[in-house]
């Protein structure tokens, strides 16, 4: 009887250790596609550009190997696009929970990272 009862704890433990890694890993893969997003905005000639460089550039880095995103979004600031000033990019994620099957554990965890990268002072912005 006891080898059932810790059986059971033992596979919960490790479902939730598999929870916090799945959650850790998508979490630094969106870090990475925020950076990537960031940096490839800055570099764009103009501000209308800006989106579409941030998006073709976290994708990439949200599809590295094989991320947990359920949907993903990503926004790009550009209220300060000009020399000198930044622009801003959040991804968001919603990391998948719901195969594991661990009881109070949510079906879906959202995961939002912004990143910010500056904008050459003596450039040209069109």
């Amino acid at each position: 009887m006891e080898a059932v009862v810790l059986t059971s704890v033992v596979m919960i433990f490790v479902l939730l250790v598999v929870a916090c890694g799945r959650y850790e890993a998508t979490r630094d893969q969106v870090i990475g596609a925020a950076r990537a997003a960031a940096e490839a905005a800055a570099i764009v000639p103009s501000a209308s550009l800006a989106s579409k460089a941030a998006s073709a550039a976290a994708a990439p880095e949200l599809a590295l190997n094989g991320a947990s995103c359920k949907a993903t979004t990503v926004t790009t600031g550009i209220q300060k696009f000009k020399p000198g000033g930044d622009v801003s990019v959040t991804v968001t994620c919603s990391v998948d929970l719901s195969d594991l099957g661990v009881p109070g554990l949510p079906g879906q965890e959202n995961i939002s990272v912004t990143q910010v990268a500056p904008i050459d002072p003596y450039r040209v912005v069109s």
